[in-house]
């Protein structure tokens, strides 16, 4: 009797989910109009910032790679294209260290300011257009932020720091912040509701 019981639950319980508009699991995801093929050309840089581009560019690629919801061509086989913009990447530095401040635990020679940290903030936007009448299906803003440590002398006798490790730092952070941001990019363009 409780082998039925349970087995009729299990069946109850198989039927409804099977009528319910809930998925368990990742639902089927498409591009605005069901297409299959997009272009992703390098995204624009209106930025001082050399080569960021590329993050962006890639990060979306890999996106679509990965996720298996469309195919990425070339443009000229393609019959819609995101088209992307890095419209701000800015370093603010933060948590100054002060020579004039009576908290430094290093002495600093007086009038000299050291950032701590640098914010990164970047804003993009992002585009679905159709090329046959050139109409924007899905568009959006994303902007996001990270802070990062900046290079810090440990050693009294030490004066100097090694130059490469906030570029490098800068880098990484940008590549980091480009791959979540077109993460979320691809996920809102390929909503179902």
């Amino acid at each position: 009797m409780k082998f039925i019981f349970k087995s009729l639950m299990g069946v109850l319980f198989l039927a409804l989910m099977g009528g319910c508009a809930y998925n368990f699991g990742y639902a089927q995801r498409t591009l605005p109009g069901g297409y299959k093929q997009v272009a992703v050309p390098v995204f624009q840089n209106k930025t001082k910032e050399v080569g960021m581009e590329r993050y962006f560019t890639d990060a979306l690629v890999r996106e679509f790679d990965r996720s298996q919801v469309a195919q990425v061509v070339d443009r000229a086989g393609a019959p819609i294209v995101i088209e992307g913009t890095i419209k701000s990447i800015d370093f603010k530095p933060s948590s100054l260290i002060s020579a004039n401040s009576d908290s430094n635990i290093i002495k600093l020679p007086s009038n000299t300011v050291l950032a701590a940290e640098y914010q990164v903030l970047i804003s993009t936007h992002v585009a679905l257009r159709r090329i046959s009448d050139q109409k924007i299906l899905w568009q959006g803003d994303f902007n996001s932020e990270q802070v990062y440590q900046a290079p810090q002398v440990g050693i009294g006798t030490l004066n100097t720091v090694d130059p490469l490790y906030n570029h490098s730092a800068h880098k990484t952070v940008v590549e980091q912040l480009a791959k979540d941001m077109m993460n979320d990019a691809h996920d809102r363009m390929t909503e179902n509701f």
